[in-house]
Formats: structure tokens, C-alpha cells, sequence
């Protein structure tokens, strides 16, 4: 039973499959959709096949509209390599859907078919590839490469080609199109020696319609083969020399051969060759690995003589290499020459110590003791050194050649050796004497910085003791003459401190870039020497900017005043912030807030402009706020200001007569009236302010010109008053044209209006058919009462005017005698006629004048 399992399990998948295929050829209703979808893409419709409503059961990647059958991506993307992972690329990406259609609410199931798009990259295992090749391989030979790259995609989004970078024709690609292995052919010979690794990029490119690719090193590393032999280098040791009383055990010389193989295929073996005497392989041994020549007994010889050792040298399936070593050996010495040093300089346990930078100096006197047998000994100094050796009266001065430097070599050895000949002929070893020389330290080097100028940049407000910089200053000399401390300059700001051991230079306080954006100190380094030496080197700190400062007004409080009617955007006035910040954190940018007023601000040019025409009739005076706000990140920074704008009166509003209410307007006054009574009053407005709306009220009708009215109109309050007692010719009616003007300057505005006044005894109500007509000049702007009366001439022709004017009136005064007489004749006559004819004194009801 526990057998049959798998089988159960294979027959029920195979089963699954089959009623797909069968559902899928035979099925009338499946969709297609590319995977990665955006939301809301339409994939296809039940209503063609189904009739409504429509709900879908799994709502996970589509949505179902229930009135159309309409299939919508949703919110969630359908990738296909997450829902269908285990299906090769021959296969495809099917997921099946469940529906309820139909009034009847059929259960249906449809697949969906997640088509591939080129939405995976190719990807290797791993970055590098390792491949080991034989540098004797021949050329044609292909290797396999196992580690090749995988694409998620299917069809040509997952096929792949391979493309090989930085090969310099030394290796190919060969990649058949039908499967995925891929050989490295070899192109050219190798040489380990020349080359023994090759770094190459393998390219995996996609056959998608937007290629994607990846990339791979390819490490190519050629091995060794013994390919090469043995040789001795021309600088190997030919020929040795060895005192004849050389001990035991001395390495004399050693050869060296060279293969240019590695590991195994370089290992040398040392051999004599066997047409070595049999004298010189009894004294000397040769070690097989390392070369080494060895005495192999002690030397006691006389005599001089020469041994030729010849070697071999010998590596795996090569012919041995040769080379050939001459050892001379020098008779032993029979007699010895001793050295005896006299010091002059300061010197302690056979060693001198001198100081630094003196001049040439003679240091010490030596003198050679032994057998008088020698002839030609000589003293002289090995090597170079700045000492000299200078013989006198079979003496020798050991001097300096030049100032000694401590900072260049604190400690010389100076090796004087001796060479001479015996009487007898014996050449001796030369005898060797050290003489140890230290010199003394004097403070002779400043201390030095690595660079004069150091520049570095701190942000402002930062916490106090923030480190800032680390100084250090080198000196050459040792002791206290190189112990450097260091110190500010004394007029330096007390908030910058610097350790006198480390060189650690800090700030105590909070820097304020606002306050001072530089800051320039001076650092002194000093030795501890007797006397000390000191250098310097300055520090530029830059304070770096925060957003710590909000925009500044001019006042709290702008008050602006501005005409009515000006253009559109007319400037109300100059708004003056200011942000001490740097940079965004100082550029402001003004708003108007809390205020539904027409005005708007240019930042352009800081100033306050209106938006539309201003009224000072509909509002004289505006409130609101500006708000400036830096570029600050983060945050940035506000303040407000109050504004207050006046707005001035123009003139530009006329008088308006409120009585009388009309130019046909009539009012009857009685003949008895007494003089001085008021008739009537002309009541005018002006919305204008100021001057601009003081009334003054004048006649300008003819009956004033001719100064017969009996009516006067005050100028200032428009009382309309009887001037004089009314006369019988004063009877009727009487038309006053009134003009309304107002202060304003440079020209003043004004209107008119028909005083119409009845003299009646009647009591009836006086009414015009037609208002009257003005038919004088129509130049009204200026008020009689201020109109000239009289030019003054120059002082030359006063007495001519005087003259004239006397004249005039004269002549006047006649015309105003004959005047009154004509008057008091007609007014006779006329009473004389009423009181004959007893006419009332009543006129008709209805009068209208062209006047």
C-alpha cells in the first residue's frame, strides 16, 4: 500500500494536466496577458461569451466589472516567474479563474495565460569564473565552461548569447544556438613566462526586444610546464680568495642557478662535476640544494695555491648547466703590525663623540707597533667616509673631511687597516681597526609643519570644545632640541585653545558666522633647545552657514499712504528685510497673509504694489500682514510685519446738489417779506475728503451780473436770503443759477443748479413747464469772487491810469442818475395803470423762462 502512493499521486497529476490541455483546445472562453500589467488595463470580456451579472470569485490580480463582464488588471501585478516558477520554458503560465455568470448563476472556470515579458536580466552564479589552463595546450583546444548564465524569462526573452571581452585574440567564445554549453577555445600559444594569467568579461545578452545582458569575469590562469632549463647568471662568483688559516666550516662561496619554471619544474640540484680534483673535493663541500661552497677542514698552509671547483647544475629532463669557481689561497701570516691610538677629541670606552656642524677637526694619532722586518706598511681608511688619514713623521692625523650632520648619520664606524710586506717577501692579512665616532646633537633644525597654510570649514553654532584641527610639527633633532610644543598667537580670541603637547586645536564657544565669517590664527611651534627655535603656520577657519537667523523688517509697523485711482500695479511703497544668513538661508521671499486687500508683493524689487483701481470713497484704509520666509533647509524661517495703507483723496467726485432736488423745482415768497429773511438753503455733498470737499456756493445767473437781484446765496452755507426790501418790480419770478464747486486743487469740480423763486402774493403752488437755460459762458470753474477786478499797471503809467478811472466814473455816476429817474418815471406810471384798470397783484400760475 505505502508503494502505490506516488503512483496515485503521478496518475492524479497526469489527470490535472490532461483535463487542462482538454479545457484549453476545446474550452471557447481564455484570456492572454503579458505579466507585469499596470492596474486597470482591460484583458478581455465575459460578456461575449456569457450573459450578465458577472462576479469573479479570485479578485487577487483581476477585477470583474458585473454589468459589462469586462476583465481589468488590479492593484496587484501578475509576475510570472513568482506564479509560475517550476514550469519550464516550453510550457506555459496558466492560471485558472472561477466566475458566476448568468441570471441563473452558472459556475464557469477559465484559464488566464500569463505571457512573458523580458523583465529578468541574466544572471551568473557567480562574478568570477576560474579556469586553469596548461601553457603547452594547443592551439584549436575548447574548454567547457560549467558556470554559465540562467534567465527567468521563456522564448527569446530567455535564449542567450555569450560575448567574450578583453581576450586580445588570444581565446574565442564557441556556443552552439540550439544548446546551452559554451567552450573557451584557445586562439594562440601560451607562455606562462611571458603571461600566466588572462582577465577577461564574459557577456550574457539576451534576445529579448529590449536586450538585457549581465557580466562576468573570466579568470584564465595558465600553468606551469617544464618548459625551461637551469642557467647560471654572469654575476655568479668566479674566482675567491681566503687567508691560508681559514677555519673549518667557512662558507667560501656560493653559487646560484635560475629556471624560469615554477614549484616541482624549478627545483635545482648542485653537484661537482667529477673533473674536480681530488685536492679540491677534499677540502671544500658543495651543498645540492642551496649552493653553498664550505671548508670542510682547517687551513694551515705556507704556500699559495689555486683550486678549480667545477658545478653542475641539474633540473628534471634537463641537460645539467656549468659554471667554474677559482678559490686562491693566500700563505698564512707569519707576523702581525698593531695600531696604537692617541685621542685628541672628547672620547669615553674607546669610542669619540663629537659634536655637530663643527669644522674640520683633527680627532686622534695613530701610530703603528710591531716587527721591523715590515717594509711599506701603510695605514688607510675602507670605504667612504668622511674621515681622512694623514701621515707626518711616520704618524697618522685621523681627521674630519667635513662637518659632521646628526640628523643625517648619528653614529660612524671608521675601519683603518694596515697593509704591509715582511723582509722575508710573506704577504700578511690585512689588520683591521674600528674606530667608533657618535655625534653629539646641537639644536641646528627648526621645527616644521607639513604645509604653511591650513584651511578648514566649520559650521556655525557648534558645541563648545568641538576638536577642529590637528597640528604637528616635525624637528630633526633629538632630545629637547626636537621636542616641539605649540601656542596661538597672544592676540588670538580666547575661544581657540591648543594643546601645547598634541598640537589638538580647539573652540570653546559657539562660532557665529553672522558675527565673523573668518577666522585666521597663527600656530608657533617651538623646540625646547637652548635657545629654542620656532617656525609657524596659519589656520583659516571658514564658518559655514546655518539657517539660525529668521528675515528681519525694517519696523514692525509699515504705515504707506497712496492716491486714489492710481494704475494697476503702482507701488505702494519700499518693504526693507533683511536675513544675515548666507546663500538660500538668506534669500527671503515676502507673502501677504491675513488679508483679502489688492496688494501683492515683488520680490523682485521688495516693494508693495495694488492690485486694481483704489477707491477712497469704498475704503480708505487697508490692514494686513506680511509674512517673510528664508530658502532655509531645514527649516525655513518666518517673520511678520504689519501693514497700514492710507488711501489718499483725489478729486475726483463732483458736488451733488441733495436741495433743491430739482431744476424745476419753484418756491413762492411773499412780498412782504423783510429783508434779510432766508428763503430757501442749497444743501450740496462732496464724498471727496479734505479741501477736496469744502463747498462753496456762487451766482452766476445774469439778474447777479447786473446786481438787481434782490436775492443773495451765502458762499459757504448756501443760505438763499432777501437782501433788500422786495420792490413792484421785484414781482415774478426769479431764476438763480446756482454753481456748486468744491476745494479741490489744481482745479476744482463743480455743479449747478435752478434756484427758482416766485415773488406772489398767491399762495398757490409755483411749478416750471421747462427748465431754464443758461446762456452765459460756460467757463464755471472759476468763482466770481475770486475773479479780477482790476490789472495794476507799472510805476510809470500810474498817474494816466488814475486819470482814466476818474473818467470812468464820472461818467458812471451820470449813467446812474439818468438810470434812476427813467425808474422813478415808469414806476409812477405803472401804479398809475394798475389802480386805474384794479388789477390784483397776482401773476399767472405757470411761468417758464429761456433765460
Amino acid at each position: 500500500m505505502g508503494h502505490g502512493t506516488p503512483d496515485n499521486m503521478n496518475w492524479a497529476g497526469l489527470l490535472q494536466k490532461l483535463l487542462l490541455v482538454v479545457q484549453l483546445t476545446c474550452g471557447t472562453v481564455q484570456f492572454s496577458v503579458p505579466e507585469e500589467l499596470e492596474p486597470g488595463v482591460l484583458v478581455g470580456s465575459l460578456g461575449k461569451n456569457f450573459s450578465p451579472p458577472y462576479q469573479l470569485l479570485n479578485q487577487e490580480y483581476l477585477w470583474l466589472d458585473k454589468n459589462t463582464g469586462n476583465l481589468y488588471t488590479s492593484e496587484r501585478k501578475m509576475d510570472r516567474e513568482a506564479l509560475c516558477p517550476k514550469e519550464t520554458k516550453a510550457e506555459e503560465c496558466i492560471i485558472l479563474h472561477n466566475a458566476v455568470v448568468r441570471p441563473s448563476r452558472d459556475l464557469i472556470q477559465f484559464p488566464v495565460i500569463i505571457e512573458d515579458i523580458n523583465d529578468n536580466a541574466p544572471h551568473f552564479e557567480t562574478d568570477k569564473i576560474p579556469l586553469r589552463v596548461s601553457e603547452d595546450v594547443t592551439v584549436g583546444t575548447s574548454f567547457l565552461l560549467d558556470d554559465v548564465a540562467k534567465d527567468q524569462d521563456t522564448g527569446r526573452n530567455g535564449e542567450l548569447k555569450y560575448q567574450l571581452k578583453g581576450s586580445d585574440g588570444v581565446f574565442s567564445l564557441k556556443h552552439e544556438e540550439d544548446s546551452a554549453i559554451i567552450m573557451l577555445v584557445v586562439e594562440k600559444a601560451l607562455d606562462r613566462e611571458t603571461q600566466d594569467v588572462f582577465q577577461m568579461e564574459l557577456v550574457a545578452t539576451d534576445c529579448g526586444a529590449d536586450p538585457l545582458s549581465a557580466t562576468a569575469t573570466l579568470i584564465v590562469t595558465v600553468t606551469d610546464v617544464n618548459d625551461n632549463c637551469p642557467s647560471f647568471s654572469f654575476d655568479s662568483p668566479r674566482s675567491v680568495t681566503i687567508p691560508g688559516d681559514t677555519p673549518k666550516n667557512t662558507v667560501v662561496a656560493q653559487v646560484r642557478a635560475t629556471d624560469l619554471d615554477t614549484g616541482p619544474n624549478a627545483a635545482i640540484i648542485y653537484f661537482l662535476s667529477p673533473k674536480t680534483s681530488e685536492r679540491a673535493k677534499k677540502l671544500f663541500s658543495l651543498d645540492s640544494l642551496s649552493g653553498y661552497i664550505t671548508l670542510t677542514q682547517d687551513l694551515q698552509s705556507d704556500n699559495s695555491e689555486e683550486l678549480v671547483l667545477k658545478v653542475l647544475a641539474s633540473s628534471h629532463h634537463c641537460p645539467p648547466a656549468d659554471t667554474q669557481v677559482t678559490v686562491s689561497v693566500l700563505p698564512k701570516v707569519k707576523q702581525e703590525l698593531t695600531i696604537k691610538i692617541g685621542f685628541i677629541a672628547e672620547h669615553q670606552n674607546q669610542t669619540m663623540v663629537l659634536p655637530e656642524n663643527q669644522p674640520p677637526t683633527v680627532l686622534a694619532v695613530l701610530e703603528l707597533e710591531g716587527d721591523s722586518s715590515f717594509k711599506g706598511s701603510s695605514l688607510v681608511i675602507e670605504g667612504e667616509v668622511p674621515f681622512t688619514l694623514n701621515s707626518q713623521n711616520g704618524k697618522y692625523l685621523l681627521s674630519t673631511s667635513k662637518p659632521l650632520d646628526y640628523e643625517l648619520k648619528r653614529e660612524h664606524h671608521i675601519s683603518v687597516v694596515v697593509h704591509g710586506i715582511s723582509a722575508a717577501g710573506s704577504v700578511f692579512v690585512p689588520a683591521r681597526h674600528v674606530i667608533r665616532v657618535l655625534v653629539a646633537d646641537v639644536n641646528d633644525n627648526i621645527p616644521k609643519f607639513p604645509q604653511s597654510h591650513y584651511q578648514l570649514d566649520v559650521e556655525e553654532n557648534n558645541k563648545p570644545g568641538l576638536s577642529l584641527l590637528w597640528v604637528s610639527a616635525s624637528d630633526a633633532d633629538s632630545g629637547n632640541n626636537g621636542r616641539v610644543t605649540y601656542r596661538l598667537d597672544k592676540h588670538t580670541s580666547t575661544i581657540f585653545n591648543i594643546d601645547s603637547v598634541t598640537g589638538q586645536l580647539s573652540v570653546s564657544a559657539p562660532l557665529d558666522r553672522e558675527q565673523q565669517a573668518v577666522h585666521k590664527l597663527t600656530v608657533f611651534a617651538r623646540d625646547s633647545g637652548s635657545p629654542p627655535l620656532e617656525s609657524m603656520a596659519t589656520v583659516s577657519i571658514r564658518v559655514l552657514d546655518q539657517n539660525d537667523n529668521a528675515p528681519v523688517f525694517l519696523t514692525p509697523h509699515f504705515i504707506f499712504f497712496i492716491p486714489e485711482n492710481v494704475p494697476l500695479f503702482s507701488q505702494v511703497g519700499r518693504i526693507e528685510v533683511k536675513d544675515p544668513d548666507e546663500g538660500e538661508n538668506g534669500n527671503t521671499e515676502l507673502h501677504v497673509v491675513n488679508s483679502s486687500g489688492p496688494f501683492v508683493v515683488d520680490n523682485t524689487q521688495g516693494t508693495l504694489r495694488s492690485t486694481t483701481n483704489l477707491d477712497r470713497e469704498t475704503e480708505d484704509r487697508y490692514e494686513l500682514y506680511l509674512l517673510a520666509s528664508d530658502h532655509g533647509h531645514p527649516p525655513a524661517l518666518t517673520s511678520t510685519a504689519r501693514v497700514t495703507i492710507f488711501v489718499e483723496d483725489i478729486n475726483d467726485n463732483q458736488p451733488k446738489v441733495i436741495l433743491p432736488n430739482s431744476n424745476s423745482s419753484c418756491l413762492t415768497v411773499p412780498p412782504g417779506t423783510q429783508a434779510g429773511t432766508m428763503i430757501t438753503k442749497i444743501y450740496a455733498i462732496d464724498e471727496d475728503s479734505g479741501l477736496n470737499s469744502e463747498i462753496t456756493y456762487s451766482v452766476v445767473a445774469p439778474e447777479l451780473a447786473e446786481n438787481n437781484s434782490p436775492f443773495k446765496v451765502d458762499s459757504r452755507s448756501g443760505n438763499v436770503t432777501l437782501s433788500q426790501r422786495l420792490l413792484h418790480k421785484d414781482l415774478g419770478m426769479h431764476h438763480l443759477f446756482i454753481v456748486v464747486r468744491d476745494g479741490g486743487k489744481p482745479a476744482p469740480l463743480y455743479t449747478t443748479v435752478w434756484v427758482n423763486l416766485l415773488v406772489n402774493e398767491s399762495a398757490a403752488a409755483c411749478h416750471l413747464d421747462k427748465v431754464p437755460t443758461w446762456t452765459g459762458t460756460h467757463d464755471l470753474v472759476q468763482s466770481p469772487s475770486k475773479a479780477p477786478i482790476c490789472n495794476m499797471e507799472t510805476n510809470t503809467s500810474a498817474q494816466v491810469m488814475m486819470l482814466i478811472g476818474l473818467g470812468m466814473m464820472l461818467a458812471s455816476m451820470c449813467l446812474l442818475v439818468v438810470a434812476a429817474v427813467l425808474y422813478l418815471k415808469q414806476r409812477r406810471r405803472l401804479q398809475l395803470n394798475i389802480r386805474e384798470n384794479e388789477i390784483p397783484l397776482r401773476l399767472k400760475d405757470k411761468y417758464y423762462s429761456d433765460e
